[in-house]
């Protein structure tokens, strides 16, 4: 009876034990518990519904629960299904035995399946902003997920859910011409943070990859933080103006190609506001191109159309609307290439510049100093200035050009929005220019005026500059009101005309020189002193000087001039300008416009003194009326012991030219012209009465196309005779 019993016990032990074995190893398959698990779902969210298979269920005794398997679900929302590729749950035993079933976790892995059916699904265990807006962006992708989910004693979800996954073929919603597909990644999803590794994509068909992207929960916003590596990518300007917001910046960007490497941080809210942004880069800027909108001829007299940036290093760091650059690289802005590095700090508050300049082979001209850069010379160029952000003035602290022995420096110059000048504590300059004339000058702020001193000056390229300058040409440098004292021991006229002891001063007043007091003096004390005085009948300048030659010469139709004193007198007011010009005792080598005149009227004889040994005047006198470009002549007329001129007319500059008038060969009108040794025989010959008074002439036409017409005349006017008699009635 025994061995009955303890084969019985031993069979049922072995049964049990091969029941357990085959339980915990093969499981069975059965559809008993499809409805429970379904109810348990349905504690999930009430819209959700699953559609199962036979459930294979596998005993883990160690943990007193049923493993349980299924393949080939579909859980529904709405009309929405999700294919699952299995599900995987875990039974208390324990709630089994007390007829509590729940499920301790759900384990789903999907098949390949649209990314917007499984944010649906999972917005409905939770449903936070990251999944809004996740969805909101994704226009399409396939995914393949895993998602694990645990219950609680009561069936309800813990927060420790996690979702891995891969998508691939992805793509967002287009904004504003911005594309993005071709997104593959890796993810994973918690309560608390979601990640992303490998990332890579075509961003407007330019690939970008991130390795490594986090999202997290800090308070009521969500915080991301990333890698991002950029292989070397070309965007055109028209993908430029897709892609990028160059409009506060006026950046006219033709073209570009760079590498870059990036970390980066912000946080969303929950109205999709970045805030925190943090990017720092390391950038190579391979090419660059810029549209040149600058008139720099003038400056650079080989500037291109374009600026090209060529194999630039930048690291860029940038915090909110706060952002700091440093790099250095090539510049092609002429025809040869020169190096720049620079530092761009901007802050809440202001933004600091810095700058540096390397030219080697490029000319480089400052027109209003007459300087120009040799093209094999090294010049650098230092810039170092601030703008605040709270008004529109930019504030260079130090602008400095050292080219060999030559220097330039400039302290503390403000500019307003306009681009004037508002003041300048220093500038300082040591150069030579390109008459090979030496400029040493110091001008220091002196509360609101200035104090101009220097030990020698070029003045030649000003007075050509203010002899030619109409009022087209003005140029508007300055805002305020200022008054400059002089003092200059040596000031060049031209390369031959030196004044000494240059002192004075000049007050300016709305862009304008509204008075001056200059004196001077040449070599052997004959003086020279202008004048500017500014009143109610207008503005008032006078200039006088002992030595004529330094101002004369520069008129190109005039040549050989020598000896004479000048004395100019102009008065001012709404634009129009009356002058008179004297110019006493002195001798003309050539006027080729004369000498023209005089061999088509047959005065060959004084034709030929004038381009010969030259002809001597004892006045010379011109009034004219100036008004913008028009010069009107009121009269001009000459006297010398060969030849008297009278004449009038206007001028257009650039545009046309009408002048008429007399010439005559003879000083004394009550005199014989045959009596005049010489004279009288180059013009009436031996036989008294053949000949003429003089000739009257016409001059009209384009300045570089001018028809003359001369005629003979016999009579004199009577103006010319009381202008003649005044004369010598005078001397």
């Amino acid at each position: 009876m025994r061995k009955i019993i303890f084969r019985v016990l031993i069979l049922t032990l072995l049964v049990f034990f091969s029941f357990i074995v085959y339980l915990s190893t093969i499981g069975i398959n059965t559809n008993k518990l499809n409805s429970q698990i379904s109810e348990k779902i349905k504690n999930i969210h009430q819209d959700l519904e699953i559609k199962l298979k036979k459930v294979n269920i596998i005993l883990d005794p160690f943990n007193f629960r049923l493993k349980v398997k299924t393949s080939g679900a579909i859980i529904k929302n709405g009309s929405k299904n999700l294919n699952v590729e299995n599900i995987k749950s875990n039974i208390s035993i324990k709630s089994l035995i007390d007829s509590q079933f729940y499920l301790t976790d759900l384990f789903i892995s999907t098949k390949s399946l649209e990314i917007k059916k499984l944010i649906s699904f999972v917005r409905l265990v939770h449903d936070k902003p990251q999944f809004f807006i996740t969805e909101k962006f994704i226009d399409t992708a396939n995914l393949t997920a895993d998602i694990y989910l645990e219950f609680d004693e009561k069936g309800n979800v813990k927060k420790n859910f996690v979702v891995n996954g891969y998508v691939n073929d992805g793509s967002l919603r287009s904004i504003k011409k911005i594309k993005f597909s071709k997104i593959n990644f890796i993810f994973s999803l918690n309560q608390n943070e979601l990640s992303f590794k490998d990332v890579n994509f075509l961003f407007n068909n330019k690939k970008l990859v991130f390795p490594d992207v986090k999202a997290f929960k800090k308070k009521n916003n969500f915080f991301v933080s990333g890698k991002n590596i950029i292989k070397k990518i070309s965007l055109a300007d028209n993908e430029i103006k897709d892609l990028l917001n160059f409009t506060q910046l006026k950046i006219p960007i033709k073209d570009i190609e760079f590498e870059a490497k990036n970390v980066f941080s912000f946080s969303i809210n929950n109205s999709l506001k970045i805030k925190d942004l943090k990017i720092n880069s390391e950038l190579n800027l391979i090419k660059l191109d810029v549209l040149n909108g600058l008139d720099l001829k003038k400056l650079l007299p080989n500037v291109q159309n374009n600026i090209n940036f060529i194999n630039h290093k930048i690291s860029v760091g940038l915090i909110n609307k706060s952002f700091k650059v440093k790099g250095e690289g090539n510049l092609k802005i002429q025809n040869e290439i020169d190096k720049i590095q620079y530092e761009l700090n901007k802050s809440t508050k202001d933004f600091n510049f810095n700058f540096l300049i390397e030219m080697s082979k490029n000319p480089l001209i400052l027109d209003l100093l007459n300087y120009q850069k040799g093209t094999n010379s090294d010049l650098k160029i230092s810039v170092v200035g601030n703008k605040k952000l709270t008004d529109d003035d930019i504030i260079f602290k130090d602008i400095s050009l050292t080219e060999k022995d030559n220097f330039f420096n400039f302290k503390k110059l403000y500019l307003n929005k306009e681009y004037k000048i508002q003041s300048v504590e220093k500038i300082q300059l040591n150069f030579v220019d390109k008459d090979n004339l030496k400029n040493v000058l110091t001008l220091n702020k002196q509360k609101q005026n200035y104090i101009l001193k220097g030990e020698s000056f070029n003045a030649n390229k000003i007075i050509n500059d203010l002899l030619k300058t109409t009022k087209s040409d003005k140029k508007n440098l300055f805002k305020d009101s200022f008054k400059v004292n002089i003092d200059i021991n040596k000031t060049f006229l031209d390369k031959n005309s030196i004044i000494n002891n240059l002192n004075g001063y000049l007050l300016f007043k709305d862009d304008e020189i509204k008075d001056a007091i200059l004196n001077s003096n040449f070599s052997k004390n004959e003086k020279i002193v202008l004048t500017i005085k500014s009143t109610e009948n207008g503005k008032i300048t006078t200039l006088y000087t002992d030595v004529a030659k330094p101002l004369v010469n520069r008129y190109e139709f005039i040549k050989g001039f020598e000896e004479g004193n000048l004395d100019f007198y102009s008065i001012k007011k709404n634009g129009v300008s009356k002058s008179t010009l004297i110019i006493d005792n002195f001798k003309v080598q050539e006027v080729p416009a004369l000498a023209k005149l005089l061999t088509l009227a047959s005065l060959q004889g004084i034709a030929d003194l004038l381009t010969g040994e030259g002809i001597r005047f004892s006045d010379f006198e011109i009034k004219f009326l100036n008004n913008g470009n028009l010069m009107k002549i009121e009269e001009l007329y000459a006297i010398g012991p060969a030849i008297s001129i009278m004449m009038d007319g206007y001028v257009e500059s650039n545009e046309l030219i009408s002048l008429r008038g007399t010439l005559v060969p003879a000083t004394t009108i009550n005199r014989t012209i045959s009596s005049i040794p010489l004279i009288g025989k180059i013009l009436v010959g031996n036989k008294t009465g053949e000949g003429v008074f003089g000739v009257s002439f016409k001059v009209k036409g384009h300045p570089k196309d001018l028809k003359t017409s001369v005629n003979p005349v016999k009579t004199l006017t009577p103006r010319f005779i009381t202008r003649t008699l005044e004369k010598i009635k005078k001397n």
